[in-house]
């Protein structure tokens, strides 16, 4: 799919849920509702959509949530995913809880790569900002990701005050880890509005460069996201950096969202989505029965088709998280899927 300006799609993040077992502060909230199952996606309903999108040009897929590995049988969703016609790569966004836990389903599975999020080695900080004590439990989850060989990303929002003096002990991570330590602006959506940022990314590289005075561009392919990329001399990783309020990265976008309740998102930033909630169960909510007849089929698929190519036609030349007054989206990132 090719959007307005010329931009390929070929790049989706799909939500199964939005429930976690963590609440990050600049997350998701104690007092906020999940919504109940019966508004969630189904398996089916999930694959079907994702096989229409590939029908349509889109080649890989990023499990998110809230936290997927809280939804039962993600790990199997991820190997049927991997099956669909055209699909190149199924990789995941994690906190990390569950990880070790569920690491040797998702390689059966053929999951690609892991995200991880992890914004504090301290166990003390971990523990305020998530309301978890599992440091250790996601520390050796992303050791035994590594270990067995999967490509690992680990994903830190720096804030003022909490953990922003921890830029450091997060980037020597990847001296003795094959990993990618990438740190991303906190953007002003949901819970995150109420948080100053610990540092933008262009002040941090600053502080990396006085630290590490030989560091230098990384010109390799990271992955499918907007990161930029730098490493320390003899590194066996590298360190990205997100900059959705600095460093505009929308002339490249190439990415749709699903949400978990089956709204199609062109954009992060606005509010603007197309619902196939209607298009999957109809006027009485309910997920729609198996057809017996071609016609009736392919009828729901086209109207999935239609629905993606409307989604595209929505998609905006950039954001504009750098002006908040202008941000439409009120929804979560725990339910946007991030």
């Amino acid at each position: 799919m090719e959007d307005r300006y010329g931009r390929t799609i070929d790049y989706m993040r799909v939500s199964v849920t939005d429930r976690c077992n963590l609440n990050c502060r600049y997350c998701m909230p104690d007092t906020i509702l999940q919504a109940p199952d019966s508004r969630l996606l189904t398996d089916e309903e999930l694959v079907r959509i994702c096989r229409v999108a590939a029908q349509d040009g889109i080649t890989r897929f990023k499990i998110t949530g809230g936290e997927p590995l809280v939804r039962a049988g993600c790990a199997k969703l991820v190997g049927t995913l991997k099956k669909i016609p055209g699909v190149r790569q199924v990789t995941l966004t994690t906190n990390g809880v569950l990880l070790l836990q569920q690491l040797e389903q998702l390689l059966e599975n053929g999951l690609d790569a892991v995200n991880v999020s992890l914004d504090t080695l301290c166990p003390q900080r971990y523990e305020f900002l998530t309301g978890n004590n599992e440091l250790a439990r996601v520390l050796e989850g992303i050791y035994q990701a590594v270990d067995a060989g999967l490509p690992v990303k680990l994903n830190s929002v720096l804030i003022k005050g909490l953990n922003d003096d921890e830029w450091q002990s997060l980037t020597e991570l990847t001296k003795t880890l094959p990993v990618d330590v990438r740190f991303i602006e906190m953007m002003p959506i949901g819970a995150g509005a109420a948080y100053e940022p610990g540092a933008y990314n262009d002040g941090l590289l600053q502080k990396l460069r006085a630290c590490y005075p030989g560091i230098c561009s990384d010109p390799r392919i990271h992955g499918n996201g907007p990161a930029v990329y730098y490493q320390i001399p003899g590194a066996l990783g590298s360190i990205g950096f997100i900059s959705a309020m600095h460093g505009k990265f929308c002339d490249n976008c190439n990415r749709l969202r699903l949400t978990a309740r089956g709204a199609l998102k062109p954009c992060l930033c606005y509010g603007d989505s197309v619902d196939l909630m209607p298009i999957l169960r109809g006027s009485k909510g309910r997920m729609a029965e198996p057809p017996d007849l071609r016609g009736q089929e392919m009828t729901i698929e086209k109207k999935l088709q239609a629905a993606f190519q409307q989604a595209v036609v929505k998609k905006p030349a950039m954001h504009c998280f750098e002006k908040a007054a202008e941000v439409t989206e009120t929804g979560s990132m725990f339910q946007i899927g991030g």
